[in-house]
C-alpha cells in the first residue's frame, strides 16, 4: 500500500486524526502539544494519531495529501481542518467545538 493509499484509510476510518511530531503523552514540538492541549480541550478523548516522526513516507506523504507544507495536520469526519494556526483560530471562535460534536 502506498503512503498515499494508507493515508485516505486512515483519515477516512476514523472521525478525528492528527498527523503529529511525536504522541499525544510526549508530543515532540510545540505546535503538535498544542493542538493536543485543544483536542482535549474539547472533549476529544478518542483520536487516531500518527507520530510522522516514525515514517519518512508518511511525514512527506501527508504534506502532498493535504498540499499543506507543515505538521501537525488535523482531520475530522475525512476532511483536512488545518494546522496548529488554524486550529487554535478555529478553537477560539467556537468553531472547532461544532465539527467536533458527535
Amino acid at each position: 500500500m502506498s503512503a498515499q493509499e494508507t493515508i485516505k484509510n486512515q483519515v477516512t476510518s476514523h472521525k478525528v486524526v492528527l498527523y503529529m511530531k511525536g504522541s499525544p503523552d510526549f508530543p515532540q514540538c510545540g505546535f503538535s502539544a498544542n493542538t493536543i492541549n485543544i483536542l482535549r480541550a474539547c472533549g476529544v478523548n478518542e483520536m487516531f494519531t500518527v507520530n510522522v516522526l516514525e515514517n519518512p513516507e508518511i511525514r512527506q506523504g501527508i504534506k502532498q495529501y493535504a498540499n499543506w507544507p507543515t505538521i501537525p495536520q488535523l482531520y475530522v469526519d475525512g476532511e483536512f481542518v488545518g494546522g496548529s494556526d488554524i486550529v487554535t483560530e478555529m478553537y477560539q471562535s467556537g468553531e472547532l467545538q461544532k465539527i467536533l460534536q458527535p
